[in-house]
């Protein structure tokens, strides 16, 4: 029986072909390590308001990134709080 569903063994299979390259700019390491654990933490909802302009910008914004605007928010926020805590240490 295999323990992977068909997109982890895809991932796999690609990784074991030498597919993957490490990524050497130490910046970009810490990004993404911290979008992993961002993404493996728990979520919990929050209602905001914005005014309608700033959210038909936010909106404008994340169709041309091509993700929702939810998740722009989420990042934006996701962002600002990552830095604001590096500068603090």
């Amino acid at each position: 029986m295999n323990r992977f569903d068909e997109e982890e063994q895809n991932i796999l299979d690609s990784f074991e072909k030498g597919e993957w390259q490490s990524v050497k700019d130490e910046g970009r390491v810490k990004t993404l390590q911290s979008y992993a654990k961002a993404t493996m933490a728990e979520n919990q909802q929050v209602t905001l308001n914005l005014s309608s302009l700033d959210l038909g910008a936010i909106k404008a914004i994340a169709l041309k990134k091509g993700i929702s605007h939810e998740n722009l928010i989420s990042n934006i926020l996701h962002d600002y709080v990552v830095s604001s805590s590096s500068n603090q240490l």
